[in-house]
């Protein structure tokens, strides 16, 4: 059996990676680079290695680098976490190449799944729905072009092919924004994907944003863990999830379940992940899969009491894991509040030192973070600081517990978008349920 993890990430998920390894008896290497040596699960790693500058460029981006402190430090295995590296399969590939287990499914599988086509065109085969659109090779022929966009039908949305994370997306409203869009947006997916390949698909205007969590031992089994929604965005960007999503067409969602489970036997995917999906008028369209651990895992987690890290590991080390529907009960509600280093109105990011904080507790609520009176939040990665989670018997008992969670909750030092929580939690709309992926930019930040 694998003895030793290291642990290819930073912030909240490295620290929720390492206590899994504690709970499994795995011993773990926590690398670092130089603007992080105050991370708190570096305190608690067996082993610590910095591979590099702040710059993620230079250490958690550095394939070599990392690598190189499995070898010296002895590691067994690389755990990938979410961002960075965690869906490359060029990285994963490496890791295989040169003697370690990456945790995670097989290189392949991430490479299909992250072409947003071919993952398409495997969802359709699994009876998944999909979204109307073209996703053949566009033709530069400007008359061809706008053909097959009236086929789509306006509003389309022209998509990169590598794209992700909000990134590499484009609406457009009529004929003459066509060409210029499709320029802009291919320029943009090779700059930031190095892959100029673009799609379209028709534009779902007002849709909710559900996803399905799935765990699969790469055998040909497969569980899933319920829903998710993710409606609460902006810039396409996630603030507030929760499980399960509540008002779906029971005949759509038992039909979706089903095929999301079949993609996963058919490709014989290995770990965890997530299927992605905007719903609209009782219908599900397939958005992408996620081929790692997502942030939003613990409200999945709180309704099972399934532990999504701990299966992670499992599943790769070949621990034993038994994966059984029947054994997945699903039981009242959960709501993650993502806390950022950042100004709740204008959200510029705001690092800097913490010089006070205090988290919540009590019945029902669950802290994920990394952060700590006296810790120095840096510039130079992403800002999320803390996962304020809560559970209930109900919805409304769950929002009512996250307001008084979000009422303990304190970060001196640095702005950070605590209050826009709080706001929220108070919101109507949300709290009826009648949002959509729209309506944190268009309705409630515009008022």
């Amino acid at each position: 059996m694998t003895h030793k993890i290291l642990i290819a990430n930073r912030g909240e998920i490295a620290l929720r990676a390492l206590r899994a390894c504690k709970e499994l008896d795995l011993k773990t290497v926590a690398i670092y680079s130089t603007g992080d040596k105050e991370l708190k699960h570096l305190r608690l790693a067996d082993e610590t290695v910095c591979v590099g500058p702040a710059s993620p460029l230079k250490s958690y981006l550095n394939i070599p680098a990392i690598l190189s402190a499995a070898e010296v430090t002895g590691a067994d295995a690389i755990y990938p976490g979410y961002g960075f590296l965690a869906e490359d399969a060029d990285f994963a590939e490496k890791c295989r190449a040169s003697g370690f287990v990456f945790i995670g499914p097989s290189p392949s599988v991430i490479r299909q799944m992250g072409d947003k086509i071919t993952a398409k065109d495997l969802a359709e085969q699994s009876g998944i729905p999909t979204v109307p659109g073209y996703r053949g090779v566009l033709p530069s022929d400007e008359i061809a072009l706008k053909k097959i966009a009236n086929d789509v039908g306006y509003p389309l949305m022209i998509k990169a092919s590598a794209g992700g994370g909000g990134r590499g997306m484009r609406v457009v409203h009529q004929e003459t924004d066509l060409v210029s869009s499709i320029n802009l947006t291919q320029q943009e997916a090779k700059n930031a994907f190095g892959n100029d390949t673009l799609y379209l698909e028709k534009f779902i205007q007002n849709p909710r944003h559900i996803e399905i969590q799935i765990v699969a031992d790469g055998k040909g089994h497969a569980i899933h863990l319920g829903t998710r929604d993710c409606s609460m965005q902006r810039r396409h960007q996630k603030v507030i999830e929760e499980a399960p999503a509540q008002d779906v067409n029971p005949e759509a969602l038992k039909k979706t379940l089903n095929a999301c489970l079949q993609l996963c036997k058919s490709i014989y995917y290995s770990g965890v992940g997530t299927i992605e999906f905007l719903y609209e008028n009782n219908q599900f369209y397939f958005i992408e899969m996620n081929t790692r651990i997502q942030v939003e895992h613990p409200v999945s987690e709180m309704i099972t009491g399934f532990d999504l890290v701990k299966a992670q590991f499992k599943i790769a080390l070949d621990m034993g894991i038994t994966l059984n529907q029947d054994e997945i009960l699903f039981r009242g509600h959960a709501m993650e509040c993502r806390i950022n280093a950042e100004d709740p109105e204008t959200f510029v990011p705001s690092p800097g030192l913490i010089s006070k904080m205090h988290p919540p507790g009590g019945f029902g609520v669950r802290f994920d973070s990394h952060i700590y009176s006296g810790y120095l939040v840096p510039p130079h990665y992403d800002s999320l600081l803390a996962k304020i989670i809560t559970t209930a018997n109900t919805r409304e008992s769950c929002i009512k517990r996250m307001i008084s969670a979000l009422d303990e909750f304190f970060v001196d030092g640095i702005k950070t978008n605590h209050s826009l929580h709080q706001r929220l939690m108070k919101d109507q709309t949300f709290c009826d349920n009648k949002h959509d992926i729209n309506y944190l930019e268009e309705v409630f930040l515009a008022s």
